[in-house]
């Protein structure tokens, strides 16, 4: 059994449900946590004043992973595959500098691959990319109920018509990076 290497990713591409649940089908991925970052409002935001777009934070998303599974670089790659990272502030119905495509990096390292990614996606893409490749302050977690938010509200609206068609997506293109299902 080899050792885990553990690293951290935080990532925005619109509503934090659609991404969390992107990633949470990803081998090598350990935990997932929604949350806010990115903007300049006091004290820890609330998804309220998130949506406000009043505060500058994104949704974004915190990825621990074990590099030793799964490449940042390949990480990043089902990242800018899994949303249209040529709409400015948009994601399909959700709209403001919240839904913002981002890349928060934790070093210089990461800011490096970031870059590298991009450029080497950017071809498949018929508009120029806008993600944002920015140094991660503060992450705030955001509230309970929105951690997991697919996993435990498949049925509802929203999951069905925009979060399930994402994951099929998902399964097409990126099969050889998915958890292993258990019988």
């Amino acid at each position: 059994m080899k050792n885990k290497k553990l690293e951290t990713a935080t990532i925005g591409g619109g509503c934090f449900w659609c991404v969390e649940a992107i990633f949470q089908e990803i081998n090598g991925v350990e935990k997932v946590i929604s949350g806010y970052t990115g903007g300049n409002a006091p004290g820890k935001p609330t998804y309220r004043e998130v949506c406000s777009g009043l505060t500058g934070h994104a949704e974004v998303v915190q990825v621990t992973f074990d590099a030793n599974v799964i490449s940042y670089e390949n990480l990043l790659v089902v990242f800018m595959t899994s949303h249209d990272p040529t709409t400015l502030n948009r994601q399909g119905g959700d709209a403001g500098t919240q839904y913002r495509s981002v890349i928060y990096y934790h070093d210089d390292a990461q800011k490096e691959k970031a870059g590298l990614v991009i450029k080497e996606v950017a071809p498949y893409f018929d508009k120029p990319i806008v993600t944002e490749i920015s140094p991660l302050g503060t992450f705030y977690e955001a509230e309970e109920y929105h951690q997991d938010y697919y996993r435990n509200n498949k049925s509802q609206g929203y999951c069905s018509a925009v979060i399930t068609p994402k994951l099929s997506k998902l399964r097409k293109m990126h099969a050889d990076k998915l958890k292993k299902v258990k019988v």
